[in-house]
């Protein structure tokens, strides 16, 4: 394959600038219809909404700790909305959004953040892997699991979420390698979002963008604007359509930037300056969104309102589910250690259930 097929655009990809007039640096790639871009954002005014609960409710001790995405909407949601019900989801633990907009309950997503379980969801039946938390290991899942479905027929891909700091990991690079030889039907999705912890992005790579890592593998790559919902959706409704047709891999790298601190327990103005977080809030995905849909014709005021009055009644339901005990089985420890409980698991059990009956 010449490398000039493989090479991301030279500026991030873009439909929508910042004032919500319409943008020019969108190639070739269609843009999305206008109910499923109505769809995205209402389902950003849900995920903001939810991650200021649940940011909310790390406060109130009813969540140990909670890495929030405000900024990351337009990636969050456009993840889960250019995959279709049979595809797979790679989360991390900063992807709660996602999950959300893909339709788990609230719940469900937060069972790992309470420190209930390691996950609170089926991941058969939902199609969606555990959050993540070791950077970067969640590549290596999709980039087998994409291979196995590829060898039994199956028609579906696998998206993987990755922030900036795992392209610094030798899993990512590893994954990236064993996707590309094999063709893997699987998208690497990195929302570059200026900060690896308290690590800023120059001082984590020199590549010119993060994008042109897949090249060295052979595998296609793209970089768009992540605050830019309709081209973020554009670029990866594309990237799994290719990677859907069997043409391998594709690596995306959206830029934008985590307007919170790294989780509630990080105290981000130790790193980072309050002008640099100010210019990133006036490039709100939500706002422009909005403000493109609207000069399009395509949403109305009341839409607006109603949307956020159904995301109330929603962050309601977050705070009644959390609010709630959780009805917790102290055997279920031994559930999922090993498929044939050995002799030890089985004594400890015995003794951890007569310590309970005592």
């Amino acid at each position: 394959m010449a490398a000039e097929t493989l090479l991301p655009s030279a500026t991030p990809v873009r439909f929508v600038a910042e004032d919500g007039s319409r943008a020019d640096q969108n190639g070739t790639y269609g843009e999305p219809a206008g109910e499923r871009l109505k769809e995205a954002y209402r389902l950003m005014v849900l995920g903001r909404r939810f991650d200021v609960q649940a940011t909310a409710l790390t406060k109130q001790g009813r969540l140990a700790v909670y890495p929030s995405s405000a900024g990351q909407e337009a990636c969050q949601v456009a993840a889960a909305l250019a995959l279709e019900a049979g595809d797979w989801l790679f989360p991390t633990y900063r992807d709660s959004v996602a999950l959300v907009a893909r339709g788990l309950k609230p719940g469900e997503v937060l069972t790992l953040l309470r420190g209930d379980a390691h996950c609170g969801y089926n991941p058969v039946e939902t199609r969606v892997a555990p959050q993540c938390t070791p950077l970067a290991t969640q590549t290596l899942h999709a980039a087998g699991l994409a291979h196995a479905m590829q060898r039994r027929g199956e028609d579906a891909v696998a998206l993987a979420l990755i922030g900036d700091g795992a392209t610094s990991e030798g899993d990512f690079h590893e994954a990236l390698n064993f996707a590309a030889v094999f063709k893997a039907p699987v998208v690497f999705f990195v929302q570059n979002n200026r900060f690896a912890i308290s690590v800023p992005f120059e001082k984590q790579s020199a590549a010119a963008a993060l994008a042109y890592k897949g090249i060295g593998y052979g595998m296609r790559s793209e970089q768009v604007d992540g605050n830019d919902a309709v081209a973020v959706l554009a670029v990866l409704d594309d990237a799994v359509k290719h990677a859907r047709e069997g043409r391998g891999p594709v690596l995306v790298e959206a830029h934008t930037y985590r307007i919170d601190a790294h989780t509630n327990a990080d105290d981000a103005t130790r790193y980072r300056d309050a002008e640099e977080v100010a210019k990133w809030r006036e490039a709100d995905p939500l706002k422009r969104l909005a403000t493109f849909l609207q000069n399009e014709n395509l949403l109305r005021s009341d839409e607006i309102q109603a949307f956020a009055a159904d995301a109330e009644v929603f962050a309601q339901s977050v705070r009644d589910t959390l609010n709630a005990e959780p009805e917790l089985d102290p055997l279920s420890l031994f559930d999922h250690v090993y498929a044939e409980p050995t002799r030890q698991l089985q004594w400890q059990r015995a003794a951890l259930a007569a310590e309970l009956e005592a």
